[in-house]
């Protein structure tokens, strides 16, 4: 009893020194802009999430090259599910003491540490002549993009003095879809002199080779003026009204180089792989959940192909509904697309899943790329007979895009297995005729229109795999689209989307792809036809339902 008693104290002793370890604080750091003038300030954050106190980062290597102009912090707890989250943050603005790359160090809070940063600063802005106290101006990163590349519009607004009512003109282009980022607000001294400083910033993909015309934006604004006294609600100041020039960028077409498949012109393009289980620790009839993630900078997560997952023998896959969202970074636009698959092995052995090769194009180099993930092999371990129970080859029963394997159990309880089954097939029949019986239903008068997130996210997708010439992923995509555009209509197969729409154009060009995937002479598809019969259909559903589009509202911090 003695010695169980001392184990026990040693097993808590090491379970405490391993949950100290685990509580260490996580730090992060990140910039709001990587890029920045002498004279500018930009906001740096350290989060920490953890028991490390926020009083204890050491700031001493990051005064080499910059200069704190002021500091604030902020904590925030959660709970979610019993488990109690707190993070801490430390504000610092900071301004750069010199030109160049400069680096921010790894800022370090007890026995953890910051990630190191890199920022680009350039020179001070030239000195503003002729007394103005507010500017506008455009400006795009590159002058040239290739098509379905990412160009960014930046519209920087420069004031030294008080504004109110500031407001900029929505930007709306033909061609091209217009994704707003997060805007920026920061103070720059020129001459001496501070001036507030507010960006406005778009990421922009044109649809088609040729030139993109960027019309003239308009900043407007009413001068602050001086409160007179206690009653005096200040305004009433001046209209001011700005204009920036327009811009022309060159989009260059898809190379005649770049393989078949989808086109992807990017900063760059990853591949991740993660398994549920380790696969080197699968048995026969036993699954496992494989996720492959494609990550794209400088791309749209619609714009990224699916993974299609190769027949290979002595595995069956079952994959599941796709993840794709769009994140912020330093560039522009981060894409993601998530696929996974459950693996279910049908008989012992080593089997071998293939590599996945991705072509993109690298913008920078102007050069073929590819996104591999190397193939593996696994070894398949025989069923438990202990445990497990006999798959047999029986039909599968597939509803919507779930496909399940019926399993039967050769065990002495078949009776109860027979049991259950007929209580499941039941309530699947039931279910259905739920589904059947609720589509039937009338839809609601509510109307409907082309602005929702969904229905954007689809229409994006089906451009995408038009432009990119991929028939199997414009079918996908049109059947999503039509059913996000006209959700009071079933809408499940192309016969379907050219009932919904019941247009010549549109039906003929559906022919075109449907023969393409299904015809004997399959070979290239162009989906211009296509693109340009939806673009029409979407306008007139638009103009139908009477959609206002509302100005872009710029909310600057106060001076």
């Amino acid at each position: 009893m003695k010695f169980i008693g001392k184990a026990l104290v040693a097993l808590c002793t090491l379970a405490l020194i391993l949950a100290g370890s685990a509580s260490y604080a996580a730090v992060n750091a990140s910039l709001d802009r990587a890029r920045v003038a002498m004279g500018d300030t930009m906001r740096l954050t350290i989060t920490v999430t953890g028991d490390e106190e926020i009083s204890s980062a050491d700031l001493r290597p990051l005064l080499a090259d910059f200069e704190i102009i002021q500091r604030s912090t902020s904590s925030n707890t959660s709970i979610s599910n019993g488990r109690r989250t707190h993070v801490k943050q430390l504000l610092l603005d900071i301004t750069p003491r010199r030109e160049g790359t400069l680096k921010i160090p790894p800022i370090r809070m007890g026995q953890s540490a910051t990630n190191m940063l890199l920022v680009s600063v350039s020179p001070a802005p030239d000195a503003i002549a002729g007394g103005k106290t507010v500017l506008f101006e455009a400006q795009v990163d590159n002058d040239s993009v290739y098509v379905q590349g990412q160009v960014i519009l930046t519209l920087r607004v420069q004031q030294a003095i008080n504004l109110d009512e500031r407001s900029i003109t929505e930007l709306q282009l033909d061609n091209a879809f217009v994704k707003p980022l997060q805007q920026n607000s920061f103070q720059r001294t020129i001459d001496g002199r501070p001036w507030l400083v507010h960006e406005v910033r778009y990421a922009i993909f044109p649809e088609h080779s040729g030139t993109l015309e960027i019309p003239a934006q308009t900043f407007s604004a009413r001068e602050g003026r001086a409160r007179r006294g206690f009653f005096d609600l200040g305004g009433g100041g001046r209209q001011l009204r700005r204009t920036t020039e327009p811009l022309t960028i060159e989009v260059l077409p898809r190379p005649d180089t770049f393989p078949a498949g989808t086109w992807l012109p990017a900063h760059n393009l990853t591949l991740e792989e993660s398994w549920s289980t380790a696969p080197e620790q699968l048995r026969a009839g036993e699954s496992a959940t494989r996720t492959i993630r494609i990550l794209g900078e400088g791309l749209q997560g619609a714009q990224l192909p699916p993974v299609m997952l190769p027949t290979t023998e002595g595995l069956k896959y079952y994959p599941d509904q796709p993840v794709i969202n769009d994140t912020e970074v330093a560039t522009g636009l981060l894409g993601s697309r998530q696929d996974s698959a459950a693996v279910v092995p049908t008989r012992a052995g080593i089997w071998t899943i293939p590599e996945i090769r991705i072509p993109w194009w690298d913008i920078e180099s102007g050069k073929v790329r590819y996104a591999v993930l190397p193939g593996r092999e696994i070894t398949v371990a025989a069923a438990d007979p202990a445990t497990s129970t006999a798959l047999v080859a029986t039909p599968e029963i597939s509803i919507g895009t779930t496909v399940i394997p019926t399993v039967v159990s050769t065990s002495g309880d078949a009776w109860q297995w027979q049991l259950l089954s007929a209580v499941s097939s039941v309530g699947w029949i039931l279910t259905l005729a739920y589904l059947i019986w609720s589509r039937r239903k009338p839809a609601s008068a509510q109307p409907t229109t082309a602005g929702n997130a969904s229905e954007k996210t689809a229409f994006k997708a089906l451009l995408a795999a038009c432009a990119s010439g991929s028939a199997l992923h414009a079918r996908q995509t049109i059947i999503d689209w039509a059913a996000a555009l006209l959700p009071q209509v079933t809408v499940v197969s192309l016969s379907q989307v050219a009932t919904a729409f019941a247009d010549r154009e549109l039906t003929t060009a559906l022919a075109v792809l449907n023969t393409n995937l299904y015809g004997d002479d399959s070979g290239n598809w162009d989906g211009v036809v296509l693109s340009e019969a939806v673009r029409r259909l979407r306008k007139q559903h638009q103009k139908n339902a009477g959609q206002e589009t509302k100005e872009l509202q710029l909310y600057p911090q106060a001076v």
